[in-house]
């Protein structure tokens, strides 16, 4: 969610037209959510994605085969 968040402020900010630039915005904003995870893993000593808190998509938003 933070890359996602991240990408529109900086596409919103530097009013980006056309792929190429908008392609990096994207790269850009996973890779400051990349980094602040795992800053906060480093800093606290955790691992913040794991198989314990990884949310199952429920059964009625999967998609149909």
């Amino acid at each position: 969610m933070l890359g996602e968040r991240g990408t529109t402020e900086i596409t919103q900010t530097d009013n980006s037209q056309g792929f190429k630039k908008l392609k990096q915005d994207a790269f850009d904003g996973g890779t400051i959510a990349g980094d602040t995870k795992k800053a906060l893993g480093k800093k606290t000593g955790k691992s913040i994605s794991t198989n314990e808190n990884y949310l199952e998509i429920p059964e009625k938003k999967q998609r149909l085969n």
